[in-house]
């Protein structure tokens, strides 16, 4: 009997893959774009100077420099090449803090997202990544995609309006 019950007790379970989702909602591309927008004009700068910095090098391979002014373009170069690396550690420090508030921020969204799927298709549990394994059946991570375009579209159009 307790078999019986239990054959006659099915278990919806989905599977979501969280790094797909997280690689594919709208708003995380959304989220990227305006990361990308926001520390453009940094990393822009930085590129410059690392291009004044194979202009400073290509210059010191020329043999045409007077000891004193080699001596000062060797500082420069140095003092260049630091400075570049600092704001490179402080730009990706900052760049994987914003990262991360910003998935943090969309956590919510795609939990809802998920609770939605959920009750639409009658699921009893849904277990998202990593797990060891899971039956690609089970797998409702486009559901998921989807439902987040759906709201990403509705967010879009809200914020269009007057």
């Amino acid at each position: 009997m307790f078999a019986a019950t239990l054959a006659a007790q099915q278990l919806r379970i989905g599977y979501v893959d969280m790094k797909r989702v997280l690689d594919n909602a709208p708003q995380v591309v959304a989220g990227r774009a305006t990361l990308d927008k926001e520390f453009g004009d940094r990393n822009v700068s930085i590129e410059m100077d690392e291009f004044k910095t194979g202009t400073l090098e290509a210059r010191l391979l020329k043999a045409d420099l007077s000891p004193g002014n080699k001596l000062a373009l060797e500082r420069e170069l140095r003092e260049l090449r630091r400075n570049i690396s600092r704001r490179k550690e402080d730009l990706l420090d900052e760049l994987s803090f914003r990262r991360t508030e910003e998935v943090q921020r969309l956590e919510e969204e795609i939990n809802v997202a998920v609770k939605k799927i959920a009750e639409k298709y009658d699921y009893d549990m849904i277990i998202s990544s990593p797990v060891i394994y899971a039956n690609p059946d089970l797998d409702i991570t486009d559901l998921i995609l989807e439902q987040l375009e759906v709201e990403f579209a509705a967010d879009q159009l809200e914020l269009d309006s007057p």
